[in-house]
C-alpha cells in the first residue's frame, strides 16, 4: 500500500479515489478523520490522504490523477444570455442544454 496524495478536503479526497477506482485502480481514503485534531497536531499532517492499495498502480494512478486534474472547463453563452462556467452541461438560468 503506498500513499499517492494529500486532497485539500475530504469531499476531493473521496471523489478523487472513487473516480480512480472506476478506472480499476484500488484506493482509499486514509485520514479522514484528522481534521478535527488540527491545532494539536500540524495542519499539513490532518489532511486527508489517497493510498493505493497495489504497489504496481501507483504510477498508473498518478497519470491518471494528473490527467483528471487538467481537464478543461467549459465557458459558454446560453440562448437565454447566461454565461455558464465550469462542469455544467445545462443552464442554471434557464436549463438548456449545452449546445
Amino acid at each position: 500500500m503506498r500513499r499517492l496524495t494529500q486532497a485539500p478536503n475530504i469531499a476531493i479526497a473521496s471523489l478523487w479515489a472513487d473516480t480512480l477506482r472506476q478506472a480499476g485502480i484500488e484506493a482509499s481514503v486514509q485520514r479522514q478523520f484528522l481534521s478535527s485534531v488540527a491545532g494539536e497536531v500540524p495542519p499539513d499532517q490532518c489532511l486527508p490522504e489517497i493510498w493505493i492499495m497495489h504497489d504496481e498502480q501507483l504510477e498508473p494512478a498518478r497519470a491518471f490523477l494528473r490527467q483528471l486534474q487538467a481537464l478543461p472547463q467549459h465557458r459558454w453563452r446560453c440562448a437565454c444570455g447566461e454565461l455558464v462556467e465550469g462542469g455544467f452541461e445545462s443552464c442554471w438560468n434557464c436549463g438548456r442544454p449545452m449546445p
